[in-house]
């Protein structure tokens, strides 16, 4: 899959293999290989290349369940043949026509059919993958009207009449695919709502510094939308996506200018939206797109893979994952474990001057938030830590333990510069990133004049923010003077 080796993608909530190998065997497509490759015996004859004969293919539907004279139910059962042989679940021994005469190959059922229903999921899900490698490379070629058409006197295909480089095809879809991928894991890292077709075909079509697409970029847009039309039809069957295709009577009533508006634009409600095409990965399609992206060096994680590491791994880890992966993956981490040490760890793991640190505290304390009084110890251990004392107080503040000492101007300095930096860090300049600083400064006289002596490798940098930040006027000139200061005092 065509990906940049060193990307790092937000993480993927998957189900269980066991939950994802019983999707993948429910699949229609790996359904119906499955059944040709019980079906397939001494009798079954193949061409060159493992294709069944055309005259097996009425037997084949039928064995399929399909009516054997109708000629989707061929189609059908040629498609499921192929991802048979391709995965193999079937054993095919292609015809020697050497000596001239046309014969015909052999099939039988392949060892791997075995895995199927006696296999680990882990198996069945290998023989998944090689299914979606199968119908990926057949999505991205063209319609065969089209082969046909390009032929040349000798029967070879003129690919520069068809206009269809393969390589260029597969990394189209592949790219799509990722695309797709990172707008569900971004959100909430498994599979949510719908994507509009639209917004896919656009996302590979308009530059990102595009403001106002042209015509003749809407007409790409267009174009790629009924691309992937086709192309998502054909990947629904293998369990990859959920896919509502494109409305026919909208593509017969709209001329191509209105389509391509229409699709780059969106439509006025939900509805309209939908008449253009919706696509949602499965769960099994995320693991599917997933495995591709390892495959190819991408680095993207799925929540769980920290349960057997360090606590300093987690918190290194979900530092930069979004705040709900990070829980969740909190949770899984803490599951099993004696909460006592864990918590130990996590406070251990939190320390440090490093630029990382403070998100690294933050992480930590979302970890502790649902901890008990049996954490309580754990905590309390660290009420005389520079670093962990302020976290451990709010801690035991908000729990109404006895006994809380007060924290010194010094610590309340260090938590303020501490807590700022790590939301600049989680989330950026975000909208209320100002309340929380005119909160945390409200309620100290004379703040700026102190806090510029706050011995915190981030003073300057967070002092920096709140002068362009922080939403009193006078409190962000401060701020200002107070970081120049900050600044001459750590040159």
């Amino acid at each position: 899959m065509s990906a940049e080796p060193h990307a790092t993608l937000p993480p993927v909530r998957l189900p269980s293999d066991a939950e994802l190998a019983r999707d993948a065997l429910g699949a229609p497509l790996f359904a119906r290989a499955v059944r040709l490759a019980r079906w397939a015996g001494p009798d079954t004859r193949v061409d060159i290349g493992g294709e069944l004969v055309a005259a097996q293919l009425p037997e084949a539907a039928a064995a399929l369940g399909f009516d054997a004279a109708d000629e989707e139910g061929a189609v059908l059962a040629s498609q499921a043949w192929r991802v048979a042989v391709d995965t193999g679940l079937v054993d095919v021994t292609e015809p020697d026509d050497d000596d001239g005469e046309e014969e015909s190959g052999t099939a039988v059922p392949g060892e791997d059919l075995a895995l199927v229903t006696g296999g680990a999921p882990g198996e069945v899900l290998d023989l998944w993958l090689a299914a979606l490698d199968t119908v990926l490379a057949d999505a991205s070629v063209p319609d065969l009207d089209g082969l046909v058409d390009a032929l040349d006197a000798g029967g070879e295909i003129d690919f520069d009449q068809l206009d269809w480089n393969p390589r260029r095809e597969a990394d189209f879809l592949d790219g799509v695919l990722a695309n797709l991928y990172l707008l569900t894991v971004a959100e909430r890292g498994a599979p949510d709502g719908p994507v509009p077709l639209p917004v896919l075909a656009a996302s590979m079509v308009i530059p990102q510094d595009m403001s106002e697409p042209t015509d003749a970029v809407l007409e790409q847009v267009s174009d790629a939308m009924m691309r992937l039309d086709d192309q998502f039809r054909q990947l629904e069957p293998i369990g990859l996506v959920e896919f509502r295709p494109v409305d026919e009577a909208l593509m017969a009533a709209t001329d191509d200018e209105e389509l391509a508006a229409g699709s780059a634009a969106g439509a006025a409600d939900d509805e309209d939206v939908s008449r253009y095409g919706m696509v949602r990965l499965t769960s099994l399609g995320l693991y599917g797109i997933r495995a591709r992206m390892l495959e190819a060096g991408v680095t993207a994680p799925a929540v769980g893979e920290l349960a057997d590491k360090g606590a300093d791994a987690l918190l290194d880890a979900v530092s930069g994952y979004p705040e709900g992966a990070a829980q969740a993956e909190i949770e899984q981490w803490l599951t099993g474990r004696e909460l006592p040490a864990a918590v130990a760890e996590l406070l251990a793991a939190a320390r440090g001057a490093d630029e990382g640190g403070p998100l690294r505290r933050l992480r930590c304390q979302q970890a502790l938030a649902p901890a008990g009084p049996e954490a309580e110890p754990a905590v309390r251990a660290v009420l005389d830590d520079p670093e962990l004392g302020g976290l451990a107080r709010v801690w035991l503040s908000e729990r109404g333990a006895a006994d809380v000492p007060a924290p010194d101007g010094a610590m309340v300095f260090w938590l303020t510069v501490d807590t700022i930096a790590a939301q600049l860090a989680a989330d950026g300049e975000t909208a209320e990133l100002p309340l929380l600083m005119e909160s945390l400064t409200a309620h100290h006289t004379g703040f700026f004049d102190q806090v510029w002596r706050v011995e915190h490798p981030a003073t300057a940098y967070v002092l920096e923010a709140m002068g362009r930040l922080h939403p009193n006027k006078k409190a962000a000139k401060e701020a200002r003077k107070a970081a120049f200061k900050a600044r001459s005092r750590q040159s």
